[in-house]
């Protein structure tokens, strides 16, 4: 399984960007894709995840409201739409993949198997 993420930049507080996480390797029914940060000096955190299969979103509480996750099959990408970023968004932010993952578990970075190179979010105030 690869995982190419990009999307990153440099954005005004306020603002929004897009991140794609492009999965190649094999097909993802039963998968859950996820996108976690990592600011520096800070231990690695939580953002969102989907299920391949049904949909289903789950949300880290510092963004839940202002982000939004989604895949395409078609294109066998997970988006991470950002809106009203603020500065202390600011982290490289990386995608994931794993199988099987239960309710418990999903958020939970260490359970991830399958992990994308991060892609640097820069909001300045």
């Amino acid at each position: 399984v690869q995982l190419q993420a990009c999307g990153g930049g440099l954005v005004q507080a306020g603002g929004s960007l897009r991140l794609s996480c492009a999965a190649s390797g094999r097909t993802f029914s039963n998968y859950a894709m996820a996108w976690f940060r990592q600011a520096p000096g800070k231990e690695r955190e939580f953002v969102a995840a989907i299920r391949w299969t049904g949909g289903s979103t789950y949300y880290g509480d510092s963004v839940k409201g202002r982000f939004t996750i989604s895949r395409s099959n078609a294109e066998n990408t997970v988006y991470l739409q950002m809106n009203s970023l603020k500065p202390e968004d600011t982290a490289v932010y990386y995608c994931a993949g794993q199988q099987g993952l239960i309710l418990t578990t999903i958020r939970d970075g260490t359970f991830y198997g399958y992990w994308g190179q991060g892609t640097l979010v820069t909001v300045s105030s």
